[in-house]
């Protein structure tokens, strides 16, 4: 299953959130999994973005339908990155 990177960044309303019910992050993440992407890491961090997720996703498709879901609510803009694990990068390169 590919690796995702989901950058995100919490908004007026998502803090808000968070900061009545810090639990809600965890529920968060039992949303993706039934969405099917399971969390493999989870980082609240200081700077850019409030919260970094490394996910694995079946396809390109089923992290689009997690951003679209999650930002439509007004909550968080995440931005998705896909996360090549380097042996397999290394390893692509050398094909060429």
């Amino acid at each position: 299953m590919p690796t995702y990177i989901l950058l995100s960044k919490l908004t007026d309303e998502g803090w808000k959130t968070v900061r009545e019910k810090p639990e809600r992050i965890k529920e968060v993440n039992k949303e993706l999994e039934a969405m099917g992407v399971k969390v493999i890491h989870q980082y609240a961090t200081l700077g850019q973005y409030d919260f970094v997720n490394i996910v694995k996703a079946s396809d390109n498709e089923t992290i689009a339908r997690v951003s679209l879901e999650m930002g439509s609510r007004g909550t968080i803009q995440i931005m998705s990155v896909p996360a090549i694990p380097i042996d397999e990068f290394i390893s692509a390169i050398r094909k060429k």
